[in-house]
């Protein structure tokens, strides 16, 4: 199924045949690390328990659910299969496997919380699960991150359109929740390629000759 097949008026009709199935399903995968708007679906099924249509609990119970399961497939997958693929990817791109090696690492010593806070983020809810699983994060302590962190992001999605969908258009809250995600995205960008200059940098003074 391409993007523009998911836009948001397809989502509604899903989500108001589905139900919950729908909410369930489509956050799963996502998690998973298939990239469907996930964020969106949630945001439609607090909607539609706003409006009568689903219940608030069985929406809030099909997304923290739905989370939980997806990333926990995205980690096994990661954990058995994402390694090798990740090493023919980096030299399809010409990246070598001692700075994917470098980059596993640093993900290690950032995975508590890439997994717990890495829902709020775009992209970063697709992959965090599949990456904590290339960088063998023990599963009890990745599990224990992944469910607080499901429901933590699924109680602030499904109750922010739960009651700011009955004051503001749909499309203008997914708007609103989209551009928030990219905006964090940009910022970890930015202070991630600022941290790199700032160690090539710093490796560059210490490795030239003193005057």
């Amino acid at each position: 199924m391409s993007f523009e097949l998911l836009s948001l008026e397809n989502i509604q009709a899903i989500a108001d045949h589905y139900g919950y199935w729908a909410v369930f399903g489509g956050i799963a995968l996502e998690n998973t690390g298939i990239p469907l708007p996930g964020e969106t679906i949630t945001l439609v099924g607090g909607f539609l328990a706003g409006s009568g249509e689903l219940n608030y609990w069985w929406v809030l119970a099909s997304a923290t659910g739905g989370a939980i399961l997806g990333d926990n497939f995205g980690y096994w997958i990661g954990k058995f299969g994402g390694w090798p693929l990740l090493k023919r990817l980096g030299r399809l791109f010409r990246i070598s496997e001692h700075q994917l090696e470098k980059a596993k690492a640093q993900f290690s010593e950032n995975a508590a919380r890439a997994v717990f806070f890495g829902r709020f983020v775009a992209l970063l809810r697709i992959f965090a699960g599949p990456m904590a699983g290339i960088a063998q994060m023990p599963y009890p302590q990745f599990l224990l991150y992944n469910s607080g962190g499901a429901a933590l992001w699924a109680s602030v999605m499904v109750t922010l359109s739960f009651f700011i969908g009955r004051v503001v258009p749909l499309a203008q809250m997914v708007f609103w929740v989209a551009n928030f995600g990219v905006l964090v995205l940009m910022g970890i960008v930015t202070w991630v390629i600022l941290s790199l200059f700032l160690e090539f940098r710093k490796n560059r003074l210490e490795s030239s000759p003193l005057e």
